[in-house]
């Protein structure tokens, strides 16, 4: 006897003409309760729990048209089949809006059946043992790669690979590979910061097997859609990371034909240095050098030094040879008012060949949660993140401009600066009072901490880098860490644990999405 894998009510008025498919159905181990009309079907749904419903078309009485429509008002995800005779399109668009969940038509075969309950029967254990084998095989394969030399094309084909794995996990929470994942990302990014510290200074002068940094990304994906005269919107989402794209990304789908590259974000991953370093086309000790007034004018805070996007994107643009009849238009938005009076006012901000737009509210989620219980309930892992920036995003005013700019043809150009990495062990580190506040990096004179928590730079310039005064050196944390100063040492450290945070060296912060879309036109 088969172990028994679903109930199955099959309603048909001919039901005994369908008797040596039910017995095909029962050898395979499903339960099928054969009903001759629409009314008894009705009745028995009430009394008992089924798990799909077959349904005839043309019954005398009730037909399965109107039997559909009280069905999924009784049981709304209780799937139902419906099986007819009729191939006429006007049919079949009536049983798809009465929430139909698949269609066959007659002549049934026995496979054809057995094809569609297990379809709707045994899909998630089908789909569950198919991706633990896959998974598998998948994690064997990575934990061999760490165990040679990779180049950064290889380090992004395996973030891409665990990025698409922790998305594919999340929808079976009851394999339990879920802890194995996690252990694997942090075993690749202990590897993987050691990459960075080997690779990352040969890479910022000019490598030729370096890969795309922050400094490329308007030079290689705005620059060539303006040389031909299109229309240009530059997004840039503060702080958002590839699984957070990869959420988001399926809604722009109905609009736009999109392509993604990656490109790998300087050091340190964070706004000041990675999100001028976008705008400028310069590396940070650059535009001290090249537009120390600007510098100057924003050297009170880190959070200051970001006032003068709009400046350096526009000395980037005229380096690069460009000239626009009408001057290229900037706005940043850090709340959802500001948001909407972009959308209101979108046609006149179009009016010129390129806009760019900063959007913060991403990172305001990571640096609220480390204060808020409530968003700390909220959101208690990556994939809790991932669903509140997805459903941000359906019904912000981005989605809402971004579907208009697909309307008025309008390519867009849509990446982040900087990822966020969740922050599970502190390490305590030792600076004088003058060392900045950054719990991923920090500069100042003489700071200390332990040596395989951080990337220690002493030559700030070779790492192009601000050098903010005599003997100053930056510490930039590696993998889950984050910086704790000794004074209220465990307050801080259990404060701070389990946070989102950026700054540091990890595949999370340093490896991002550049996404390039174009109109459909539809």
């Amino acid at each position: 006897m088969a172990q028994l894998k679903g109930k199955v009510m099959w309603v048909d008025d001919e039901i005994h003409l369908l008797r040596p498919h039910i017995i095909f159905l029962a050898e395979k181990g499903f339960e099928v309760t054969p009903v001759t009309n629409a009314e008894d079907a009705l009745q028995l749904l009430r009394e008992q729990n089924y798990d799909l419903v077959l349904l005839d078309e043309m019954m005398s009485g009730k037909d399965g048209l109107a039997a559909l429509v009280e069905i999924k008002d009784l049981y709304p995800s209780l799937p139902v089949v419906m099986i007819t005779k009729s191939e006429e399109e006007s049919l079949m668009e009536d049983a798809i809006g009465g929430k139909i969940d698949d269609y066959l038509t007659k002549p049934v075969n026995p496979s054809q059946i057995l094809s569609t309950c297990k379809k709707f029967l045994e899909s998630r254990k089908i789909g569950g043992e198919k991706l633990t084998r896959d998974y598998t095989s998948e994690f064997h394969s990575i934990a061999m790669s760490l165990m040679q030399k990779l180049d950064w094309q290889e380090w992004l084909d395996i973030y891409a690979k665990l990025v698409d794995w922790e998305i594919e996990l999340e929808r079976y929470p009851d394999l339990g590979l879920r802890e194995s994942l996690i252990e694997q990302k942090r075993s690749c990014n202990i590897e993987f910061g050691r990459f960075v510290e080997e690779e990352y200074i040969k890479w910022i002068h000019q490598d030729r097997y370096s890969p795309l940094l922050s400094v490329d990304v308007v030079l290689n994906f705005v620059a060539p859609f303006l040389q031909q005269g299109k229309k240009v919107v530059f997004v840039v989402i503060d702080n958002m990371r590839l699984d957070q794209w990869l959420a988001i990304e399926p809604l722009l789908f109905p609009y736009y034909n999109i392509q993604k590259h990656y490109y790998f974000s300087i050091l340190p991953t964070a706004t000041p240095f990675a999100r001028n370093a976008i705008f400028s086309g310069l590396y940070p000790s650059e535009i001290e050098k090249q537009h120390p007034d600007l510098w100057q004018k924003g050297s009170e805070d880190d959070f200051s030094r970001n006032r003068y996007e709009r400046q350096l994107m526009d000395f980037q643009l005229q380096a690069l040879g460009f000239t626009f009849t009408q001057n290229p238009k900037y706005i940043k938005i850090i709340d959802s008012q500001e948001g909407r009076n972009l959308e209101r006012n979108l046609s006149s901000y179009i009016q010129s060949q390129l806009l760019s737009v900063v959007v913060n509210i991403v990172d305001i989620f990571a640096h609220n949660r480390s204060t808020s219980e409530i968003l700390k309930e909220i959101v208690p892992d990556e994939a809790a993140f991932r669903s509140l920036t997805r459903s941000w995003f359906e019904h912000s005013f981005l989605f809402t401009v971004l579907r208009a700019l697909a309307r008025e043809n309008v390519t867009v150009v849509m990446t982040s600066d900087h990822g966020s990495v969740r922050c599970m062990r502190g390490v305590k580190v030792i600076g004088d009072r003058e060392t900045s506040t950054n719990l991923r990096y920090k500069y100042g004179k003489n700071i200390k901490c332990g040596e395989k928590h951080a990337i220690f730079i002493k030559n700030p310039y070779e790492f192009k880098l601000p050098a903010r005064g005599i003997n100053v050196n930056y510490i930039i944390a590696k993998e889950d860490y984050y910086f704790v100063y000794p004074t209220n040492y465990h307050k801080y450290l259990n404060y701070y644990k389990d946070s989102f945070q950026h700054g540091g060296v990890s595949m999370e912060e340093i490896i991002l999405p550049v996404l390039t879309m174009e109109p459909k036109n539809l």
